[in-house]
């Protein structure tokens, strides 16, 4: 959920070819990113209560275009708004976020109510570190799917993966200000402010705290 800063919807045509070609970019080749954890993910499969989370599939290319094409969605986010090759590509580029091993890893995973895509939850393995391991958690939860304490769901379920499977020792989630929604999930999964600089405001929580909110793993206060 870390901010960047997109060029306004409807700012020409060579804006548009531009973000097409940058998600087509490829990101930082493996072998510049140091070695793999022993604790890494791939391919994660997870049930919560009431959703499915698991890797993106191009067969959903029109589910995720409506989600990206919503002006209330992409208010807080980093991104922009989509045309529907845009969402394509960034889509696509998303299928192949599918494991955390090693730095800079970037794990994206749809979030499914029955057979509907109703968001994404990702997770950043940001430091690889060992001793110190770091991820960053986001979520995104499309407007009408929204009040069912379905975001907390999905949220949980990532972070529960971070400390549980990845074993993090911290976890952090970056929010644009304003974002008052994912401000007071954050907060309702234990999360606390640790930062607020260049427009976005840091939350972050500790294994130590998510074990003492989380007893269990994967289980959640009331």
């Amino acid at each position: 959920m870390s901010p960047t800063t997109g060029a306004p919807p409807g700012s020409g045509r060579s804006t548009d070819v531009l973000r097409l070609l940058r998600d087509l970019v490829p990101q930082r080749p493996r072998f510049l990113r140091g070695p793999r954890i022993a604790t890494g993910v791939r391919r994660p499969v997870i049930r919560t209560e009431r959703l499915l989370l698991r890797t993106h599939r191009l067969s959903e290319a029109d589910q995720w275009y409506a989600i990206q094409s919503d002006p209330t969605v992409v208010e807080h986010l980093a991104w922009p708004l989509r045309s529907r090759a845009e969402s394509f590509v960034h889509l696509l580029n998303r299928t192949r976020h599918s494991r955390l091993e090693q730095n800079d890893d970037f794990l994206a995973l749809a979030v499914l109510l029955g057979d509907r895509v109703i968001g994404d939850a990702s997770l950043h393995l940001r430091a690889g570190d060992p001793a110190r391991l770091r991820c960053e958690v986001g979520w995104v939860i499309a407007p009408q799917w929204q009040g069912h304490g379905y975001a907390r769901e999905a949220g949980l379920a990532m972070v529960a993966l971070a400390f549980d499977r990845v074993g993090a020792a911290r976890v952090e989630a970056h929010v644009l200000p304003g974002n008052d929604g994912s401000i007071a999930l954050a907060e309702r999964l234990g999360f606390t402010e640790v930062d607020a600089a260049e427009g976005e405001r840091v939350f972050a929580i500790d294994a130590a705290r998510y074990r003492e909110l989380h007893s269990e793993p994967g289980s959640g206060p009331g």
